[in-house]
């Protein structure tokens, strides 16, 4: 989610919006543009590139008109301005016009970095829209959306919306609006399962949770529907990898509550409860026997072997009899 500095007025004379996250970029925008238009009606908007936006050209736009009309001006990938332009911008931000609104989109980073500065020691207003490469950044942003929906979502279904949708923000977003919209009460794991369970991460999660369980023939079930679906092997390889290091992480771990152990292993702390009902029946051999099995299906899959699919069987197997040994002994 887009974070702000404490000044947050959207009709300030300038927002910096600084990242590389499209999504929250156009938010940023979008949030300025509406409360120009709330204000004003007949807010006039410009939507500016680089290319656009020649020497002189932004004098032009925020000259005082002849009714006092508002403007908002927006100028995408600042970055990438000209050197003349960003004269022109440096020029307006030391004396920035009434009833005008200047909204900078920044990637950050070195290039075009004296303009960055030159805007925060003006005083522009910042939201940061960061690109959210971790997948602990993409769950509290699913978590955001659901609150700003006024929506209760479990920990469980947050977690299984970011498996099953991936990486892409917009897409994330779409989900939640879709749930909020369709389903009534908690939006639970289930009701997620219910709507996105063709996605490639979720199926590939499916096979690994049935597997690290000792539920052979259900693993395998989910294992042929998803190469049936076009699920690529690696994913699943990835996620088995995923589910028997989880496993081998909690069982070496010192016991104590979840959000001790969260903060230890760098698991949230409901990942920690489904991984301890999961890891009964495993020893350090079951564990060690099964990563073995994930590390030869992994080769299989990659073009060691002539069938990845008979690999991913084989692995299924192994990993889910190793998940069953230490409740034979």
């Amino acid at each position: 989610m887009a974070r702000k500095n404490a000044s947050d007025d959207p009709l300030a004379p300038v927002t910096l919006a600084v990242g590389q996250e499209e999504l929250l970029l156009d938010r940023a925008v979008r949030e300025v543009v509406a409360a120009a238009k709330a204000a004003d009606a007949d807010t006039d908007v410009r939507d500016l590139t680089p290319d656009q936006l020649q020497p002189g050209t932004l004098a032009e736009l925020v000259s005082p008109s002849l009714f006092a009309e508002r403007k908002v001006v927006v100028v995408r990938d600042a970055q990438d301005l000209s050197a003349d332009t960003v004269k022109d911008v440096k020029a307006y931000l030391s004396s920035p016009a009434e009833e005008i609104t200047l909204v900078l989109l920044h990637a950050g980073g070195a290039k075009g970095k004296g303009l960055l500065d030159a805007a925060r020691k003006a005083g522009a207003r910042e939201v940061a829209c960061p690109k959210m490469t971790k997948p602990a950044d993409r769950l509290a942003f699913v978590r955001s959306e659901f609150r700003t929906a006024g929506r209760s979502a479990t920990p469980e279904a947050c977690q299984a919306l970011v498996d099953a949708i991936g990486s892409d923000l917009r897409e994330l977003a779409s989900a939640v609006t879709q749930l909020v919209a369709d389903v009534g009460g908690t939006i639970d794991e289930a009701v997620v399962g219910r709507y996105y369970t063709g996605r490639a991460e979720a199926s590939s999660f499916t096979v690994a949770d049935r597997a690290v369980e000792g539920r052979t023939a259900e693993a395998l079930e989910a294992l042929r529907w998803s190469l049936s679906t076009g699920v690529a092997p690696v994913l699943i390889t990835s996620a088995l990898a995923q589910g028997v290091r989880a496993i081998g992480k909690l069982s070496s771990a010192r016991g104590g509550r979840p959000a001790d152990l969260a903060r230890e292993l760098g698991m949230p702390p409901w990942k920690i409860d489904r991984v301890r009902q999961q890891m009964r029946g495993w020893t350090p051999d079951g564990v060690s026997v099964a990563l073995r099995a994930v590390a030869e299906a992994d080769a299989g899959v990659k073009g060691g072997g002539d069938d990845p699919e008979y690999a991913l069987e084989k692995a299924v197997v192994t990993i889910a009899r190793a998940a069953r040994s230490g409740r034979r002994a």
